[in-house]
């Protein structure tokens, strides 16, 4: 199966000159969910995971269904002011100024594997900065995994970089 087919391209979405590779198609289709689940899990398959990471909002769609399969606990990363309990919290760089990950500070106890997703990376900055979020909580970061890599924007080099692995089921050229 194709995965790529079942991902819808918006152009200029959010802004003049992006084309947004908008995964809920992928989502509403029974078939090609469950492959893309299957898909990001085969790597890991056999592997103790403790907790898989999911970065707000897609991360926790697929985040859930992969810890599931892998029989792992669920850690969401949330954007600041989100998390109910104690946080820790990293700054990163946006295009035009910062934001804010979090995760509560007991989400991961010292040494646990983490297991990180999201549906896309592009330059890895929201990436990045969930695996140093994570790192300080002492988690052992064993792998990072997307729908879909943007390889020209560099993120996947950017967290490769970091000692992290990265995994990706489909890439495609440009923005």
């Amino acid at each position: 199966m194709d995965l790529s087919a079942h991902i819808r391209s918006i152009p200029d979405y959010p802004k003049p000159g992006i084309l947004f590779r908008d995964i809920t198609t992928l989502l509403a289709d029974a078939r090609a969910f469950r492959r893309a689940v299957d898909e990001l899990v085969q790597p890991f398959a056999g592997r103790r995971i403790a907790k898989v990471a999911g970065i707000e909002a897609r991360g926790f769609i697929l985040g859930g269904a992969v810890a599931h399969q892998l029989s792992a606990g669920f850690l969401p990363v949330r954007k600041k002011g989100k998390l109910p309990a104690e946080t820790l919290r990293q700054t990163y760089a946006l295009e035009y100024g910062t934001d804010e990950v979090e995760i509560h500070a007991d989400a991961v106890a010292p040494g646990e594997t983490v297991l990180l997703i999201d549906d896309l990376i592009a330059t890895g900055g929201t990436a990045e900065a969930a695996i140093t979020l994570l790192r300080r909580a002492n988690a052992d970061v064993v792998g990072a995994a997307f729908v879909i890599d943007l390889p020209d924007l560099g993120g996947s080099k950017r967290i490769e970089a970091m000692n992290v692995p990265v995994q990706s089921l489909v890439s495609f050229p440009g923005h």
